[in-house]
């Protein structure tokens, strides 16, 4: 099958926000680039992958677990497990070395979308 879009934009993830700027800072904080933003839609880059952010300030507040989560490979994850620590995000899962060959944890964003991030064990 030909491939008509590059591939970092053939599947992309879209969030709803109930607070559009507070999700934008959330995300800037992690790392994630702004690549454009307007009141009604937002469009953030990790490398070359989008992640959308549509407001819906209609949102209900957040359940305890997120119902889905996005994994993001990073070359130091202590580093994003102190980043996330700093900005006060709600742990899910602490980080932790894991038996699948990951040391991860995974975090809430501010309306509950989940966002593991992980880096290979070396050991495994």
């Amino acid at each position: 099958m030909a491939t008509y879009v590059p591939s970092t934009e053939q599947l992309v993830v879209e969030v709803y926000a109930r607070d559009l700027p507070r999700s934008i800072g959330f995300y800037r904080a992690l790392g994630f680039e702004v690549l454009s933003a307007a009141d009604d839609f937002v469009v953030l880059a990790w490398e070359n992958h989008r992640l959308f952010l549509e407001p819906r300030p209609d949102l209900p507040t957040p359940i305890d677990q997120p119902q889905a989560n996005v994994r993001i490979m990073v070359a130091d994850v202590d580093r994003y497990w102190t980043i996330a620590q700093q900005i006060d995000a709600r742990v899910i899962k602490p980080i932790e070395d894991r038996y699948y060959g990951l040391r991860d944890f995974t975090i809430a964003d501010p309306d509950g979308f989940g966002l593991r991030f992980g880096s290979r064990l070396t050991h495994v």
